[in-house]
């Protein structure tokens, strides 16, 4: 393993600090400039927005996937008294 640049520590955050410039870097340079609608921001934006909005459906309960467990029970308790009955 070779010897580290600064220290064992700061040597990651380092690595994270110019990643972080170079894509900053990147998305902002005039030659290279991305649309607004392509950028990181408005793309995290845009997913916080939906993961919001899937969560608000679920704790509502207006979605699709909401289960009725009274149903499911029901069913467990018929199987259960056939295999009782036989």
């Amino acid at each position: 393993m070779p010897p580290p640049l600064l220290s064992r520590a700061l040597d990651p955050i380092l690595g994270v600090f110019t990643g972080v410039l170079a894509y900053t870097l990147y998305e902002t340079h005039p030659r290279t400039a991305m649309p607004e609608e392509l950028r990181l921001k408005s793309l995290l934006k845009w997913k916080y927005t939906r993961w919001q909005q899937e969560r608000e459906r679920k704790l509502l309960g207006t979605g699709d996937d909401t289960v009725d467990w009274q149903a499911i029970a029901a069913n467990v308790e018929a199987e259960v008294d056939k295999e009782i009955r036989k």
